[in-house]
């Protein structure tokens, strides 16, 4: 299963692919742990990820933005026993 989300902002700089998920990274300097955010939830889903078998992959969408990957194996979802039936069901716009 591949579930993929794109931006149209200015996009990730092919030299900060790394580094947006290791822990407590920042790319932009406007932001502070107290103004939201510390740095980890990129992190912490790539590992989720990586240990059910899949990744988190990150490259650039055109004509810009930033568009991310997430690859999980056959049969690590299944909805018979694992979907939250009061949880809403939402498709992305244009999808």
């Amino acid at each position: 299963m591949r579930v993929a989300v794109s931006d149209d902002g200015p996009g990730i700089a092919a030299e900060d692919h790394a580094v947006v998920f290791e822990r407590f990274a920042r790319l932009d300097d406007a932001r502070s742990a107290k103004d939201g955010g510390a740095g980890l939830g990129l992190a912490i889903a790539r590992d989720v990820a990586v240990r059910h078998g899949g990744g988190l992959s990150l490259d650039n969408s055109a004509p810009a933005g930033a568009r991310f990957v997430l690859a999980l194996p056959a049969g690590v979802l299944d909805a018979s026993t694992d979907a939250d039936p009061s949880l809403p069901v939402r498709a992305a716009p244009g999808r």
